[in-house]
């Protein structure tokens, strides 16, 4: 589960890393009032997880409380890659003198926690998280020591940080890690941190990314994020012991298994659709699991259709049917549903399955031709 900007920066708050003066808000006429306090220029960020909120308009700077809340309504009624705006952060603007990225993350290579530190002045930030992670200065953290300020004087000296900061980095970088460590995160990130013009050192953005794992300890975190529409899905597949992941298309995806639900992703997009999730419904099915599953879909605005690739090993093809029907009730929508069935039981399931709203079909490729003859549409019609 990933944080939006507001909630990590109360935790960075909480945890004393400073960061600039601001509050969230979901009204325009509020926001107002917001920068008249704050008293000087402030930064209007729309409050989603979709990555390029600046790039579409999500994030604006206002020189005047009145333009605040233009602003802010115009970002409140927009979408951002098809995710609604239903809050604004209203920060104070800062003017940034020098920024660093600074992450603690997991080395899946050498199985340890790690810190990471990079100038950002001449690398995207994006990039530095993505392509170029692996030229990036870091230091393995030791879990059973704990990250220790002479692996971050280290860090720093490689990346020429400010030596008159250094005592407040160690302050920072040691409640990353606490921060890490106490809520269970897989990532604990500010990108970046800024040195303002002012003599601040304050965390302008950042992310936190919750072990889903954790949420038996971690639940009132999970709880707080169910304004995020992708994390109100996530959460009510992991209530259920689903993994849930939302996509930018338009075509539902649902199977068991996670090798299973990524060939079917592969394929669909392979013949140019465009999947609008990743839902694995897991090794072992019964049917009020795959009744929420397919529901979670019908309830998706942004599903035109759905595919249900099920193989019955364990899970008996014919359960799984029993909570497709049920879930019939919640397509008001008409959406087209295509499942195909193979393994234990697949010829009972579509025999029930017949003449209702779900069409069975024999394989895979005979789904997605399915899929675009019902949104009216050839395959290469979909092709990005």
């Amino acid at each position: 589960m990933k944080l939006q900007e507001y909630q990590l920066k109360n935790i960075f708050r909480q945890y004393g890393i400073p960061v600039p003066d601001g509050r969230v808000t979901s009204y325009a006429r509020e926001a107002k009032r917001i920068a008249e306090a704050i008293n000087g220029p402030v930064v209007v960020k729309a409050q989603v997880l979709s990555e390029g909120r600046g790039m579409s308009g999500g994030i604006r700077l206002a020189r005047t409380p009145e333009e605040t809340e233009e602003f802010a309504s115009e970002i409140l009624a927009s979408r951002i890659q098809n995710e609604p705006v239903s809050k604004v952060l209203i920060d104070e603007a800062v003017t940034i003198g020098e920024e660093y990225y600074i992450l603690i993350t997991y080395d899946r290579a050498e199985q340890i926690p790690v810190l990471v530190m990079y100038d950002t002045g001449s690398l995207y930030i994006e990039t530095a998280a993505n392509s170029l992670y692996e030229t990036l200065e870091r230091v393995n953290i030791d879990p059973l020591i704990g990250l220790q300020q002479f692996q971050v004087y280290d860090l720093a000296s490689r990346c020429n940080f400010p030596l008159k900061y250094l005592r407040k980095l160690f302050e920072i970088c040691g409640q990353m890690w606490k921060i890490f460590c106490e809520l269970d995160a897989t990532l604990v990130a500010i990108n970046p941190l800024a040195i303002s013009t002012d003599g601040r050192l304050l965390a302008l953005d950042g992310k936190i990314s919750i072990d889903n794992n954790a949420f038996f300890r971690q639940q009132t975190l999970f709880d707080s994020e169910l304004s995020s529409i992708s994390n109100m899905y996530e959460y009510e597949a992991q209530k259920y012991g689903m993994c849930y992941f939302r996509m930018d298309g338009n075509i539902g995806v649902l199977a068991n298994g996670a090798g299973l639900t990524m060939s079917c992703i592969d394929y669909l997009r392979h013949r140019g659709g465009r999947p609008a999730n990743y839902l694995d419904m897991g090794g072992s099915v019964h049917d009020q699991k795959a009744e929420k599953a397919l529901t979670l879909l019908y309830d998706d605005p942004r599903v035109d259709a759905v595919i249900i690739n099920i193989y019955g090993g364990k899970t008996h093809c014919d359960k799984v049917a029993e909570g497709l029907l049920r879930s019939i009730s919640h397509n008001k929508r008409k959406i087209p549903t295509i499942v195909r069935f193979s393994g234990t039981n697949a010829d009972i399931a579509h025999e029930m399955l017949k003449g209702s709203l779900i069409a069975t079909v024999p394989d895979m490729p005979e789904a997605v031709d399915k899929v675009f003859e019902f949104l009216g549409a050839p395959a290469n019609e979909y092709i990005n």
